[in-house]
Order: C-alpha cells, then sequence, then structure tokens
C-alpha cells in the first residue's frame, strides 16, 4: 500500500466535522460525511435523490483519481446508495465534494450532520492514446456482448440459445 499526500481544505460548513478515515488497516476507502447544518437534517424519500456537500475540496496530485463510492452498510440497511458511482472526482478539481445519494429502499432516510454517507478511493490515472484501426487483434470473445463471457470462452461450453 502506498501512502500519497493529499492536501484537504476544510470549507466552512465542514469545520467540526472528522476528516476523511480509514477504518481499518487495509481499508480501500475513507469515509466521506455529511456537511449539513445540524439544524437542518435532509430527509431522503424513497425515489428520491438528492446533493450533500461534504464541507472538503482535495488538492489531488496528478495521475490520481479520488472516487466516490456507496457505502455498504447504507446500502444494505437502508437502500441508500450513490447514484453515479464512482463518481470521478479528478486532480484538477479543486472545488468541494459532493455526494449524490439516491434511496432505492422503501421508508425515508434521514441525513443528519456527520453521519457517514459515501468512500472515497484514489485511485492512479492512466490516460488512453486512441490510434484508428482498420481492425481489431481477434479474441476467444470478440464482439460478444451482454451476457456472453462465460459461455462461448469455457471450452465445451453450449451455444447460447439462437432468438
Amino acid at each position: 500500500m502506498t501512502d500519497i499526500a493529499v492536501p484537504i481544505k476544510i470549507l466552512p460548513h465542514g469545520v467540526g466535522l472528522p476528516l476523511p478515515d480509514y477504518a481499518s488497516a487495509h481499508a480501500a476507502g475513507c469515509d466521506l460525511v455529511a456537511a449539513l447544518p445540524a439544524d437542518a437534517p435532509r430527509t431522503l424519500a424513497p425515489g428520491e435523490r438528492t446533493l450533500i456537500a461534504t464541507g472538503i475540496a482535495l488538492g489531488l496530485p496528478e495521475n490520481y483519481e479520488a472516487q466516490v463510492r456507496p457505502r455498504s452498510g447504507l446500502a444494505l440497511r437502508h437502500g441508500i446508495t450513490v447514484l453515479n458511482a464512482p463518481g470521478t472526482i479528478d486532480a484538477d478539481y479543486r472545488g468541494e465534494i459532493f455526494v449524490l445519494l439516491v434511496n432505492f429502499g422503501n421508508e425515508a432516510v434521514v441525513i443528519e450532520r456527520g453521519m457517514r454517507i459515501a468512500q472515497l478511493v484514489l485511485a492512479p490515472v492512466s490516460r488512453a492514446r486512441f490510434l484508428e484501426a482498420e481492425d481489431l487483434e481477434a479474441t476467444v470473445r470478440n464482439a460478444g456482448g451482454f451476457g456472453s463471457t462465460g459461455l462461448q470462452t469455457r471450452p465445451g461450453a453450449a451455444e447460447p440459445p439462437a432468438s
């Protein structure tokens, strides 16, 4: 595991909230918390989505991104997830991090100040240099799309039924 120094700016409405932190020695993601006013929690009704402020901005180094991902406990207990998961924070973005939550559950959920709402994962970035080609190298899978893996690629596997 590599430690990367990432400057963090605490915005006025994020003062007093915990910094992103890893819950265990080998955790890949650190928790992001809601930076809502203490006297103004937000109720997320079933089927509703909302943008939640985190009260922080990051100075990501070149060739890294931060991914905003759902928290498994919120998804399991309440059906709450990050709608655009994973949300990408580019290395040149210096604004506040927001989390787009959606409630796929059956009951309203109250989001309060300091509640852990998402995970932040730092990841290296590789950029592609796209080269136009007349043809592409053939593979066993070739153009097999949705639901095709495991059907044609296993030796002796039956062909998918014709439609």
